[in-house]
């Protein structure tokens, strides 16, 4: 395949994913691609360097955190991230952070 071929052929497959509503790695899993080859040449020919995809999410970094009133029934945590999921019962007895990180240097 040359480079003509190559570049109709993933134009083809960027055009169908963009109406399936599916996010980039659904759409590769159902069509068995390579979720790789896929972001490369969704990048390569919609001409950006932004990895988005149908989830867009905000400018990835840091989150914001802000504190809101302490339940009086607990000292939990409850940690929100997008998508609606919730990850709850944090507290120092069962979270060390630090430790962690440290770990991985």
């Amino acid at each position: 395949m040359n480079s003509t071929e190559r570049t109709h052929y993933w134009q083809q497959y960027i055009e169908h994913w963009r109406d399936t509503g599916l996010s980039g790695a659904a759409f590769c899993k159902q069509q068995s691609l390579s979720y790789h080859q896929f972001v490369y040449w969704r990048r390569k020919l919609e001409g950006t360097d932004d990895a988005t995809d149908t989830e867009r999410s905000p400018t990835p970094g840091f989150a914001r955190v802000t504190q809101v009133a302490a339940s009086p029934l607990s000292d939990d945590l409850t940690l929100r991230l997008p998508g609606g999921m919730a990850i709850t019962g944090l507290h120092a007895g069962n979270v060390d952070l630090l430790g962690a990180i440290l770990r991985q240097l």
